[in-house]
């Protein structure tokens, strides 16, 4: 039987998922987290005409989309930190301030060098820090038999890169890409006032402890084993997210408006999935549920290192993505399962592994492509991490399934 823990401090019990928590802050988060994510990933849909202007070579464009990714890493664990501390509702506040100021400043300023847009990369990487403000501003509110669904409906906030990819290529060829930064900004403050009067903290979160005591978890080696994992789900999510733009235009010669769309459909599967993901590995467990995630991707994105024409590359673009999308689900079902606790920091570690591995595959792409003419050898090796993560994962669940307290208790994993 759930508890629900409710802003006035009575409580609620009830074993269905929508008696469980908190509906408006679950809402809120999810808004947040949405908005955040399109803005966080805006280089990718705008790059072939920022390149186009600005000059810029393969590995440049590589690493202009990168660069939100990576800062977005760092500053998962900044926020994680934060959470614990002030709380996710102001951390998210102050993140979303700075997103905003930063993008009006552009607008106004204008963006004229190669350097300019890995200023602005910087910036935008707050955006994607907010996985580590979203998640646990929901998960909080949630028994861990219901942590899984709790997590996917607010991670599937990253739909947002959908609105990015369908909506930044026409208003950047109506407009102009710098426009886009400006416009960007409406919608960003429309869901910062919804998100003040939505989100409540939980009660009855830990006190502040000194900072050195936020890094305990990676003491332990399951906090290394879930960011590995996560940073081969997410990062093949947000890594491909971020360059498929690039890929669909140059690869077969698409228009950026086109590349856009194609890059949507890629995307929306991949967000759609990710609460089903969650609420499969509530189901059969996490551990089940991310094996066959990993061989899915694994030969889907070695048949896109070789595929011959844009159908085939966008269907097998799909199918990677959705397994990725649901694989992201199911890390985060395994999350607080056993660092519940932690959850804020353990939310920024293991989102900070999963930028840094969308940071590599966008960065790579463009690498393997300036060097050899071609994005296969980028797949191929991504492909490779993840067989490598289901090995991983085959030798370390009996352990998992032995020693972890939720599964003690009954709960899948």
């Amino acid at each position: 039987m759930a508890t629900a823990y409710w802003p006035d401090g009575r409580e609620e019990t009830g074993s269905g998922f929508w008696s469980a928590g908190h509906k408006p802050t679950l809402i809120a988060a999810f808004l947040y987290f949405d908005l955040a994510f399109m803005v966080w990933v805006l280089l990718g849909p705008l790059a072939p005409e920022i390149a186009r202007t600005l000059h810029l070579t393969a590995a440049q464009k590589g690493l202009m989309v990168a660069t939100p990714t990576l800062a977005g890493a760092v500053l998962r664990l900044v926020n994680g930190l934060a959470v614990d501390r002030i709380g996710p509702k102001r951390a998210g506040t102050i993140s979303q301030v700075i997103v905003i100021a930063g993008l009006l400043f552009a607008w106004g300023v204008g963006i004229s060098s190669f350097a300019g847009t890995l200023a602005l990369g910087v910036i935008l990487g707050f955006a994607g820090a907010s996985f580590a403000i979203a998640l646990p501003l929901a998960s909080r509110w949630y028994p861990p038999e219901h942590q899984g669904k709790a997590m996917g409906i607010a991670g599937m906030g990253n739909s947002g890169t959908v609105f990015a990819s369908l909506f930044a290529p026409m208003l950047a060829k109506a407009l102009g890409w710098n426009a886009v930064l400006g416009l960007a900004c409406i919608p960003l403050s429309i869901v910062l006032v919804a998100y003040l009067a939505m989100a409540k903290d939980a009660p009855g979160t830990s006190a502040p402890r000194r900072l050195i005591d936020y890094l305990q978890p990676l003491k332990q080696a399951d906090a290394w084993w879930l960011m590995a994992f996560y940073a081969v789900t997410f990062g093949g999510f947000v890594g491909l997210a971020a360059s498929l733009p690039i890929y669909f235009t140059e690869a077969f010669g698409l228009t950026i408006v086109m590349a856009g769309t194609c890059t949507a459909a890629c995307v929306f599967a991949g967000s759609l999935v990710r609460p089903l993901g969650g609420a499969l590995a509530d189901r059969i467990g996490g551990v089940k549920t991310l094996s066959l995630v990993y061989l899915v991707a694994a030969a889907a994105l070695a048949g896109v290192s070789g595929a011959p024409t844009l159908g085939s590359a966008l269907g097998l673009f799909v199918v990677a993505m959705l397994a990725l999308g649901t694989g992201n689900g199911a890390v985060f079902q395994l999350v607080p399962q056993r660092f519940r606790a932690e959850i804020g920091v353990m939310t920024g570690l293991v989102g900070m592994a999963g930028g840094i591995g969308g940071f590599y595959l966008a960065s790579s792409l463009g690498i393997a492509r300036q060097l050899t003419g071609s994005f296969a050898p980028g797949f191929l090796i991504f492909a490779g991490l993840a067989l490598a993560a289901a090995m991983a994962l085959a030798a370390i669940k009996g352990r998992w399934r032995a020693t972890w307290d939720a599964a003690a208790a009954g709960v899948r994993i």
